[in-house]
C-alpha cells in the first residue's frame, strides 16, 4: 500500500517555499499536512517545515519550556517551571543525549530542526500571539527536539508521588504509605487494544486506542503523513519531534503504545553544604566531595528576575532545595535530587524514531523498540501478515525495591544503581484464543516495573465490549472509545445501598441512584447526582480525624519545603478523591465509619437536590485545556464544551473529585489503524490540525471528538489538495489565518479528485472548485432560468464566489467542476445529508451520500447522445470509490419529470417528496447492491 511518491500531480509545481525546503506538502480536507520528499532527510526538513507553519506558536513554547525561560514573556506564573527545569538540567541533558545519536540519526534530526527554522519566520507571521506578547521567534538548535521530549515526559513517571507517600508515611504511619494508591494527579494514560483477524471484519487486524494526557490548546499530537521512497507513514507526532514516535502505520506494520506505569526515576535525600570558600559540597558513601555548582538567571516579564543555584551532586540534579547556607548543614535541611535514566546514561532512545517509520515488520517494531528509553511504555503492533507484538519498551534500572517507593538516603550506598542493568522487560502473545490484546495502565503486563498502576476497570470494560462481538470494523471502535460507564462507582453505590435510618428525600435519592445505569453520559442528571454525592463523601473523608494528619492545617499541601510545582501530587483533597474506591474498601475507617460517612452524604446531597435540582452532567463536566495564553480563547463555549465520561471510563475525561468537574486530562486523540486497509483507519484529535486562532483548521475537528466520531485517513494522493503558502504581513488587529491568499488556478490544471475515460464521450475529471478563479463561470451557470432551483437566480458574482467559499470551509461539503477532455462541462456538489438539511426531510441511514448536479447550459442531451448519463458513469463511480458511501441520495425538482426518469433508468429508487424552501423535490435512491458492487 504503499505510494507512488515519484509521481507528479499533472499541470503542479511546487511553490518557491516548499521548494526551497525540496519537499511537496498536501493537505486533506481537515488540513492534515501530508509530505512527501525524494529522500528521508529531505522529507525530515519539509516536517519541520511543514509544522512550523501550522504550530509556530507551539514550537516557541515548546522551546521555552526547555530552555526555562517562559517566564520572560509569560510572567511570574511561568517561574516555578522554569527554575524546575533549569535545576534538573533538561536543556544540558539533552545536548548530551544528542551527542550520543548515531550519526545518521543526528543528521536526520539536524534537518528536523533545519526546516523549523526556515518555517517559523512565515509561521510566526500567522499567529497572533507572537504580537500578543512582543516576542520574535527564537533559534531552534539541533538538540532542541531532545529537550522537548524531555521536557515533555519528565513528570510522566509521577516521580512527585514518592514525595506524597513519604508525607503520608510520616504523618499516618509506615504502614499507610500506599493507602492513596491510584493513577494519580500529573500521571497520564491511555487506551488501547489490538483485535486480530480472528475478531475482524475483514480478516486482518485492527490496531485502536486514545492516549490520555492533559490536553493543551493546539493539541499534543499532531496528525500527519510522512512519505518518500524508503516509507509511507501516517500517524501521530509530538510537534516539535522528528518522525512519528508513539502511534503509526507504516502501510504494513501499525504500533500504539499506554504509558507503563513504570518505576524509572529516583529522589535522593542529600546533605548539602556550602564549603568556606564558597563552594558546594554534597555527602555521598565515601564522604564529602565537591558537587558541581553555578547559578543562573530567571527573566520574568512584569517582574525582577529570579536567580537559581543549579546543584548536581553524584546522584543527579537538586530538584528541591534553595541552596546550602555556610557552614556544615543546610539551610532548611531539606535537599532532594533527581536521578533519570537520560541524565546517567545519555541515551534517550531518538535512534529508535528513523527505524519505526521504515518498519514493514511487528519483527522490525520490535527490533526498533529495543532502542527505546523514556518513557517507559506498553507496546500492542500488527502487520498486514497478521503477526501481532504485546511488550514493554523502555529503560528501568536495576535497584533496591525501596527506590521505587519514598524518597532515599543518598549516602547509603544500599541505594545505588546497579551500573549498566537495566530490569529485564515483559512482553507475552497476544491471546489467540481470546483474538485480542488490551492496555489501559493497569496492573497488567508491566506490574513488576512499578507501584501504583490506574485501576483495572478500564481494562475491563474494554475486554467486555471487544469480546461481545466479532465483525469488528474501524467505524464501530466509537463505540468503545466512548463508553461511559463508571464501574468504580460500585463501592460508593453499595455503601448507599446500606445505609441506616435515610430520611424521606435521602431514600428517593437512594433509590434513583441504585437505578442508575452507572454510564456517565452528557445528557444525565442521575451522573450529576452521583457526582454531588462523590464530592460530599470526598470531604467528610477529608475531613474525618482518620486523615487530619495530611489534611489539617500542616498538609503538605501547605508545605514550603517543596516547590509549588509538585503541590498538585500533595494536594489531600484530590488524593483522596482519586482514591475514593480503596479508602471506601480498606480498613482506613470502620465498616461503620464509612456507611454512616456515606449516609450522612446522602442527607445532605439529597436535601439540595430538592431545592436545586440537578442538571446534565455535560453542563458541569466541561474540558479545561491548557493554553499559555488563554486570554486569546475567541470562543469559550467552543473551548470548554460540555462532554460525558469520567476519570475511569473508557471515555476517562478525568476532572478532579471533590475539587472540580472541570477537566483537563481525557483522550489527546483517538486512532483505528486498520492492517487489512489502511485508507479505512481513522483518525480524530480535540481541535484541529492548525494550532493558528481563527483558522480553518484550528478547532474543525473538536465536534468530532465530542460525539466520538473520527475523521478518514486519506492515503489517495489524487483525494488531497496541493496547498502552496504564501507570506502574509500580519496585522495586530486582523487575524492572520484569513489573509493567506492562492494563486488561481486554472481548471484545467488542477489536480483531479477523480479521472475517468468514459467510452465514446471523452475523459472526464473531477477537480475540486476554486471560488475565487471560478466564480465568474459558476455565477454565468447557476443564475439561468433553467437552475433557478438552485436558489441563487438574483446573487451576484460576489455573492456566488462567498457561498462557494463557505462550502469550501466544510468538511462535509464540497464541490467539483467536472471536466470534459478539459472543458468544463457541469457543477457536481456532494454533501454528508447528516450535516445538510435535507437529512431534516428523511431519515438518514449510515453511508448516505448526497450528491447534486448542475449541468453546463451549453451542453446536453442534444449536443451528445447520453451527455448526462456519461457524467452520471463518472460522478457515481468516484462516490462509490469510498467503501464509507453505501447509498447515493439525489434530490431532484419534481417538475423535472426527465431527470427524474433518468435516475429510475439508472437504477435509483424513487423515495418520498419533500418541501424545502426553494423547490419541492422527489427524493431517489442509488445503493451499490443496485449495480452489483455489493457493500466493502
Amino acid at each position: 500500500m504503499t505510494a507512488d511518491v515519484d509521481s507528479e500531480r499533472p499541470g503542479e509545481r511546487p511553490d518557491r517555499a516548499q521548494e526551497a525546503v525540496g519537499y511537496e506538502l498536501f493537505r486533506d480536507d481537515w488540513g492534515i499536512p501530508h509530505l512527501r520528499a525524494a529522500d528521508a532527510l529531505t522529507l525530515a526538513r519539509g516536517q519541520g517545515h511543514a509544522t512550523a507553519l501550522d504550530r509556530a506558536w507551539q514550537l516557541e513554547t515548546e522551546r521555552h519550556r526547555v530552555l526555562g525561560t517562559s517566564a520572560s514573556h509569560l510572567g511570574a506564573e511561568a517561574v516555578d517551571w522554569d527554575r524546575f527545569v533549569r535545576r534538573a538540567r533538561i536543556a544540558d541533558t539533552a545536548r548530551r543525549c544528542f551527542d550520543r545519536l548515531a550519526p545518521e540519526t543526528a543528521a536526520w534530526v539536524t534537518a528536523y530542526v533545519d526546516g523549523v527554522n526556515e518555517g517559523l519566520a512565515e509561521g510566526a507571521e500567522r499567529a497572533p500571539e507572537f504580537a500578543a506578547v512582543g516576542l520574535a521567534p527564537g533559534r531552534w538548535e539541533p538538540w532542541t527536539p531532545l529537550g522537548v521530549w524531555l521536557s515533555t515526559h519528565i513528570l510522566f513517571a509521577g516521580f512527585p508521588t514518592k514525595l506524597w507517600r513519604e508525607e503520608v508515611a510520616r504523618r499516618l504511619g509506615e504502614d499507610r504509605m500506599t493507602l492513596f494508591a491510584t493513577d494519580g494527579p500529573g500521571t497520564a494514560g491511555s487506551n488501547g487494544w489490538l483485535l486480530t483477524g480472528a475478531r475482524t471484519a475483514t480478516g486482518a487486524p485492527l490496531l485502536a486506542g486514545d492516549p490520555h494526557r492533559f490536553i493543551e490548546d493546539p493539541g499534543v499530537y499532531q496528525q500527519i503523513r510522512l512519505a518518500c521512497p524508503e516509507f509511507d507513514v501516517v500517524g501521530l507526532a509530538v510537534p516539535g519531534i522528528p518522525g512519528i514516535a508513539h502511534f503509526g502505520h507504516t502501510g504494513h506494520v501499525a504500533w500504539a503504545i499506554t504509558n507503563a506505569m513504570a518505576d524509572y526515576q529516583d529522589l535522593y535525600r542529600e546533605q548539602v553544604r556550602r564549603a568556606p570558600d564558597g563552594e558546594v559540597e554534597a555527602l555521598g558513601p565515601d564522604g564529602w566531595y565537591r558537587a558541581h555548582a553555578h547559578t543562573e538567571t530567571i527573566e520574568v516579564a512584569g517582574a525582577e528576575p529570579e536567580r537559581v543555584e543549579v546543584i548536581e551532586t553524584d546522584r543527579g540534579p537538586v530538584i528541591i532545595g534553595d541552596g546550602p547556607g555556610a557552614g556544615d548543614e543546610a539551610a532548611d535541611g531539606t535537599f532532594i535530587s533527581l536521578r533519570y535514566p537520560p541524565r546517567v546514561t545519555g541515551e534517550l532512545g531518538f535512534d529508535a524514531l528513523p527505524a519505526l517509520l521504515r518498519a514493514r515488520t511487528v519483527a522490525d517494531v520490535d527490533t526498533a523498540l529495543d532502542r527505546w528509553v523514556e518513557p517507559v511504555n506498553v507496546v500492542l503492533a500488527a502487520d498486514t501478515a497478521g503477526s501481532t507484538l504485546h511488550r514493554v519498551a523502555g529503560y528501568v534500572p536495576v535497584r533496591p525495591y525501596a527506590n521505587r517507593l519514598r524518597v532515599v538516603p543518598a549516602e547509603d550506598p544500599a541505594y545505588a544503581w546497579r551500573d549498566g542493568e537495566t530490569v529485564p522487560l515483559p512482553r507475552t502473545e497476544v491471546d489467540a484464543a481470546a483474538g485480542m490484546a488490551v492496555m489501559a495502565n493497569e496492573r497488567g503486563l508491566a506490574a513488576p516495573l512499578g507501584v501504583e498502576f490506574a485501576p483495572p476497570h478500564r481494562a475491563r470494560r474494554i475486554r467486555e465490549l471487544l469480546g461481545a462481538d466479532t465483525g469488528w470494523t474501524p467505524e464501530a471502535q466509537a463505540a468503545v472509545h466512548t463508553d461511559t460507564l463508571l464501574a468504580s462507582s460500585r463501592r460508593l453505590l453499595s455503601l448507599l445501598a446500606w445505609a441506616p435510618d435515610l430520611g424521606p428525600a435521602a431514600e428517593r435519592l437512594r433509590d434513583r441512584l441504585l437505578r442508575w445505569d452507572r454510564h456517565m453520559d452528557a445528557d444525565s442528571t442521575d451522573a450529576t447526582l452521583y457526582a454531588r454525592l462523590r464530592t460530599d463523601v470526598v470531604h467528610r473523608l477529608a475531613a474525618h480525624p482518620a486523615l487530619k494528619g495530611v489534611t489539617g492545617e500542616d498538609d503538605p499541601w501547605r508545605s514550603a519545603a517543596y516547590p509549588a510545582l509538585f503541590r498538585p501530587w500533595l494536594a489531600a483533597v484530590p488524593r483522596i478523591g482519586y482514591a475514593l474506591e480503596s479508602l471506601l474498601t480498606v480498613g482506613l475507617l470502620p465498616y461503620e465509619d464509612r456507611s454512616a460517612l456515606v449516609a450522612a452524604s446522602a442527607e445532605a446531597v439529597a436535601a439540595a437536590a430538592e431545592e436545586t435540582p440537578p442538571g446534565p452532567w455535560g453542563e458541569l463536566h466541561r474540558l479545561s485545556p491548557w493554553q499559555a495564553l488563554p486570554g486569546l480563547a475567541p470562543d469559550e463555549d467552543a473551548i470548554r464544551p460540555g462532554v460525558a465520561g469520567d476519570h475511569d471510563c473508557v471515555l476517562s475525561t478525568s476532572g478532579v473529585p471533590g475539587v472540580t468537574e472541570l477537566f483537563a486530562r481525557g483522550p489527546a486523540a483517538r486512532y483505528v489503524w486498520d492492517l487489512g486497509r489502511r485508507e479505512d483507519s481513522r483518525w480524530v484529535v480535540p481541535f484541529g490540525a492548525s494550532g493558528v486562532p481563527g483558522s480553518a483548521h484550528h478547532r474543525d475537528q473538536t465536534p468530532l471528538w465530542i460525539r466520538g466520531a473520527l475523521a478518514p485517513v486519506v492515503t489517495d494522493w489524487n483525494l488531497l489538495h496541493r496547498t502552496p503558502h504564501h507570506r502574509t504581513t500580519h496585522h495586530p488587529e486582523e487575524n492572520p489565518a484569513m489573509t493567506a491568499a492562492t494563486e488561481p488556478v486554472a481548471p484545467a490544471l488542477r489536480a483531479a479528485v477523480h479521472e475517468q475515460k468514459v467510452e465514446g464521450f471523452g475523459t472526464v475529471r473531477l477537480v475540486p472548485v476554486d471560488p475565487a478563479a471560478d466564480a465568474e463561470l459558476l455565477h454565468r451557470w447557476v443564475t439561468e432560468e433553467r437552475a433557478r432551483s438552485w436558489g441563487m437566480a438574483d446573487h451576484t458574482r460576489e455573492q456566488v464566489r462567498e457561498i462557494y467559499e463557505f462550502v469550501d470551509s466544510l468538511p462535509t461539503h464540497h464541490a467539483y467542476l467536472a471536466l470534459r477532455d478539459g472543458v468544463p462541462a457541469a457543477l457536481f456538489q456532494t454533501y454528508e445529508p447528516d450535516a445538510d438539511p435535507v437529512g431534516e426531510c428523511y431519515d438518514v441511514q449510515p453511508g448516505d451520500f448526497g450528491v447534486h448536479l448542475l449541468i453546463a447550459p451549453a451542453e446536453g442531451e442534444g449536443t451528445v447522445k447520453g451527455y448526462t448519463d456519461a457524467l452520471l458513469t463518472a460522478f457515481i463511480a468516484h462516490v462509490f470509490s469510498d467503501p464509507a458511501h453505501v447509498r447515493v441520495v439525489v434530490e431532484p425538482d419534481v417538475r423535472n419529470e426527465k431527470a427524474i426518469a433518468r435516475m429510475v433508468r439508472i437504477g435509483f429508487e424513487l423515495g418520498p417528496e419533500i418541501r424545502k424552501p426553494e423547490k419541492t423535490a422527489r427524493l431517489a435512491f442509488l445503493t451499490r447492491a443496485a449495480l452489483g458492487l455489493g457493500l466493502a
